[in-house]
């Protein structure tokens, strides 16, 4: 799978659940944004986010955070500002279990300073959405991670 998405193959999918049941198939949505054309990886991160962070956030959101950090970061990836976004969608939703919660919530903030380096990026629209993205880590302090 070449550098970015390393170690995708390690998690177990099939063991974890996303907002429409298995998540079995996040890897191959982590793909096509990852390889994908335009189009292609702008319909698999739809997907991801109704799985991942739009409306909740679950344990494979937890095991999807890294990789998407990667795809953030990878300036071939089309879709960078939509995966900034979909990671602070992550960050201000919540979990019917508070450990999920706190470690969706923590995966995005151990790469605070990859949302620094981003704010600087040289596209604008990237930029724009590390911007939205640290500004909420910094306003973050939901009462999950603050009672931890």
């Amino acid at each position: 799978m070449g550098t970015i998405l390393k170690g995708m193959s390690r998690v177990p999918w099939h063991e974890l659940k996303h907002a429409y049941g298995s998540a079995r198939d996040v890897p191959g949505r982590l793909s096509r944004v990852a390889w994908g054309d335009a189009r292609a990886g702008e319909e698999a991160l739809s997907d991801l986010g109704l799985w991942l962070g739009e409306l909740a956030v679950f344990d494979a959101t937890v095991a999807a955070v890294p990789f998407l950090w990667d795809l953030a970061v990878t300036e071939t990836v089309t879709s960078r500002p939509a995966v900034i976004e979909l990671l602070r969608a992550i960050l201000e939703h919540s979990a019917s279990q508070r450990e999920i919660q706190r470690a969706a919530h923590l995966a995005v903030l151990d790469r605070t300073t990859t949302a620094d380096v981003l704010t600087r990026d040289e596209d604008p629209a990237v930029r724009a959405a590390a911007s939205e993205l640290a500004a909420s880590i910094e306003r973050h302090g939901c009462a999950v991670c603050r009672a931890a």
